[in-house]
């Protein structure tokens, strides 16, 4: 029997030993069913409550069709059901700093999409409250789990390529969004190349030092009009690192084969490079053509389908152990903080050091190595808020 979730409750209930992780899924668009059809594959979690649309029909039927108990319109519903361990915040960005705070406040572990906000003193503020109420919070990064990405960063982490010298990323969509879509997402930086900065980071195994960026509007002019990095549908971006490695990005809003997705790593041993997806590895042979029988996987929906099964158990098995989120808040706050710094240099047409936006990546956290990965991450994260938050508001009863 389908019902929906009551306002007032809260908290959650105890969890018996064994029984999965009861989530709430907050969020009924495109993601959200992503999300969703992982979840129901993974054996130790169980989708119990889902809502946040503003049509109570469309909440109504995906409970339905999943065979979901409780549902709910509003989402602060979902986050408040008492049989909601963790919290899969899949909403529209604007909400997701208020959805965290809640969800941190009654102590329910959280999975969000990234951004954690859209503003880097909103992100810092809501990864400080998350860590400060002791619950996981995990930013959705998921190409750190897609077996093509992590057998480079093996052969990086293995020596199999010596060190790395230069990293190569292209992302490039297979139709650009609609102009409502890129209004007011904070541009191509902050809404899609976000994604491979974080892989330049997360495949160099630290922190980057400067970026530079340019961009332009080569495909679609309706954007044309709009402000900062938002009016541009192509871009190409170079992040320096230590000792002179850079890693070099090149995204677009459109490529007419279909969704392109490689990575590339050069060491002073060896080069390890993926090559693009498809579904399936047919070739046809005629006289006229040469070539792969398919066009790549359509959009990242089916092209990562085993990173966010893998990203979806990687955070179950941290919120039943006392390990950190695999993808924590602090790697949100830098990814953030490197799409702010590439929007910058192409404003500005100059390099621009993270420690302009971060002051914290100034390498003063490199002298703790011996706190324990929490600790440092809360130390880090300290060192921010002091910096540039103010106390947030108050959460309403």
């Amino acid at each position: 029997v389908l019902r929906a979730a009551a306002p007032s409750l809260s908290i959650s209930t105890p969890r018996a030993v064994g029984e999965p992780i009861r989530v709430g899924i907050v969020g009924c668009g495109r993601i959200g069913i992503v999300h969703l059809e992982t979840l129901r594959k993974c054996p130790k979690a169980k989708v119990v409550s889902i809502g946040g649309s503003s049509r109570e029909e469309t909440v109504s039927a995906l409970a339905e069709k999943y065979g979901i108990a409780h549902f709910a319109k509003d989402a602060d519903e979902v986050i408040r059901n008492p049989d909601v361990d963790a919290v899969w915040i899949c909403s529209p960005s604007q909400y997701h700093a208020a959805q965290i705070r809640l969800a941190a406040e009654l102590g329910k572990d959280i999975f969000c999409e990234k951004p954690i906000a859209t503003e880097l003193d909103e992100t810092i503020q809501s990864v400080l409250f998350a860590r400060e109420k002791g619950v996981k919070l995990m930013v959705a990064l998921q190409r750190r789990f897609d077996p093509n990405f992590m057998r480079v960063k093996s052969a990086i982490m293995d020596g199999e390529i010596g060190s790395p010298v230069q990293i190569r990323l292209t992302s490039r969509d297979p139709s650009p969004p609609p102009k409502k879509y890129v209004e007011g997402g904070g541009g191509i930086f902050k809404d899609m190349a976000i994604h491979d900065l974080d892989m330049s980071r997360f495949l160099m195994g630290e922190d980057p030092l400067e970026v530079f960026a340019t961009g332009s509007c080569m495909i679609n002019q309706e954007i044309a009009d709009l402000p900062g990095p938002e009016a541009y549908d192509t871009a190409t971006i170079i992040v320096k690192y230590r000792e002179g490695r850079t890693a070099t990005i090149d995204v677009c809003r459109q490529a007419t084969y279909g969704y392109d997705q490689r990575a590339e790593a050069l060491g002073t041993a060896a080069m390890v490079m993926t090559d693009n997806m498809y579904p399936n590895t047919a070739r046809v042979f005629t006289g006229d053509f040469v070539g792969m029988a398919d066009l790549p996987y359509d959009f990242f929906m089916s092209r990562y389908i085993a990173a966010y099964e893998a990203e979806t158990v990687a955070f179950i098995d941290s919120i039943e152990s006392e390990a950190d989120a695999p993808v924590t808040g602090e790697d949100g706050v830098i990814a953030l903080a490197m799409a702010i710094a590439a929007g910058l240099s192409a404003k500005e047409q100059r390099w621009v050091k993270l420690s302009e936006v971060l002051p914290a990546l100034d390498g003063s956290m490199e002298g703790s190595p011996r706190l324990r990965k929490r600790d440092r991450l809360s130390a880090f994260l300290r060192s921010l808020g002091g910096a540039r938050t103010s106390e947030p508001e108050p959460i309403p009863a």
